[in-house]
């Protein structure tokens, strides 16, 4: 069993994540970040390479002379959200907040690597993957196209994410989706602008948006098979200068969200029905967009087995209960290249407003010896495995 995290290393990696929490920078931003890991890093002993994907960084450790090669990985990026916590270690930079955990998930897992490097007793090789860009912005992949399972070979990955809502330190692990498939959804209408007291003379875009968004909403309790799961989120909604003018063009922008791959489908040509009929019913142009995002997260049997008993072994509560998140990880686009799994370690009790992308977040740093312990008890898991 992995050496328990220490009073004065628990300590170490408070600091460091509060650190981390109250200078946060957005995806494709992570310079500050990744210079501070590789500070850490260093401290150690642990060797690295740096700048893979963007900022990623890549620690390997060596022990023994077992082949056996695992990955473990933490994503460091923050979001554009205002942070309103009131903590002395609060965000100092306007407009960006650690609002999903990311400082926690990569002190986690600087502590983990302390662990294994303090620890002899395993054998094999331990890939710490430090990922930027989690966000929607494509971190996971960039590290990929870098070479990462070619320059680092590893056999299998794991990682976590902290959630809110759960108790503190228990461990969820699902068997099979753990979260789910993303897109990125873009809805343009273009109509005739003119003075607001003539509407007739118009061809009114926020009038038809407001019936596009009505309308989008029963793509899923109509269109979907109730015994699936998919969400269609629209979030934000531009047009308009000026409160007497028609205006000429509305843009609604959001998200659509599933568990299996053909709903994806079912949910896009809704959208481009739903679009077309709008554009008859107000003599408006309407156009849609649908990117997909990251896939299905779901979790390979094997690796489930080992997240299992990883958290056994550092006597963490266990649930397997819990249904699949509608939330994205990028971590999804790793398992399409090598087998692995995700699992949830609780924040705590939700708060209003504290959920994860909320102003009032915070990672629980109670949490930090469960969370390091379980990465470091995982590789070694899995290297005792193979």
């Amino acid at each position: 069993m992995t050496p328990a995290v220490t009073p004065d290393l628990h300590r170490k990696l408070t600091a460091w994540r509060q650190h981390l929490h109250a200078h946060p920078e957005l995806s494709l931003h992570e310079k500050a970040t990744a210079a501070f890991v590789q500070a850490r890093l260093i401290e150690l002993g642990i060797p690295f390479t740096a700048n893979i994907g963007g900022h990623g960084i890549v620690a390997t450790l060596t022990r023994g002379a077992a082949q056996g090669r695992v990955g473990l990985r933490a994503d460091m990026d923050a979001l554009p959200i205002t942070e309103e916590t009131g903590l002395a270690y609060a965000s100092r930079n306007p407009g960006i907040m650690h609002a999903c955990g990311h400082d926690g998930h990569t002190a986690s897992l600087l502590g983990a690597a302390a662990l294994l490097a303090a620890d002899t007793s395993w054998s094999g090789t331990v890939d710490f993957v430090f990922q930027p860009a989690e966000e929607g912005l494509g971190g996971a992949k960039a590290m990929v196209a870098d070479g990462l399972f070619e320059r680092f070979p590893m056999t299998q990955i794991f990682g976590f994410h902290n959630w809110p809502g759960l108790e503190a330190g228990t461990i969820a692990v699902h068997d099979g989706v753990v979260m789910a498939a993303g897109g990125r959804v873009t809805l343009t209408i273009d109509g005739h602008p003119g003075h607001a007291g003539m509407p007739h003379l118009t061809r009114d875009p926020v009038v038809a948006a407001g019936h596009l968004i009505v309308a989008l909403q029963s793509i899923v309790s109509r269109s979907v098979d109730p015994l699936d799961t998919a969400v269609l989120s629209l979030c934000t909604i531009e047009g308009g200068t000026v409160p007497n003018q028609i205006a000429s063009r509305v843009t609604i922008r959001g998200t659509l969200r599933n568990h299996r791959g053909p709903v994806r489908d079912v949910i896009t040509e809704g959208i481009e029905r739903v679009c077309a009929g709008v554009a008859t019913s107000f003599g408006v142009k309407v156009s849609s967009e649908v990117t997909p995002g990251v896939g299905v997260l779901a979790n390979a049997p094997h690796e489930a087995g080992l997240a299992r008993m990883a958290a056994e072994r550092v006597a963490a509560p266990l649930r397997r209960d819990l249904a699949p998140s509608m939330a994205g990880e990028d971590f999804a686009f790793y398992l399409q290249h090598r087998p692995g799994a995700f699992v949830w370690i609780g924040n705590g009790a939700l708060r209003e407003g504290a959920e994860l992308h909320g102003p009032y977040y915070n990672f629980n740093d109670a949490i930090l010896p469960t969370a390091s312990g379980w990465m470091a008890e995982v590789a070694r898991t899995a290297l005792s495995a193979n």
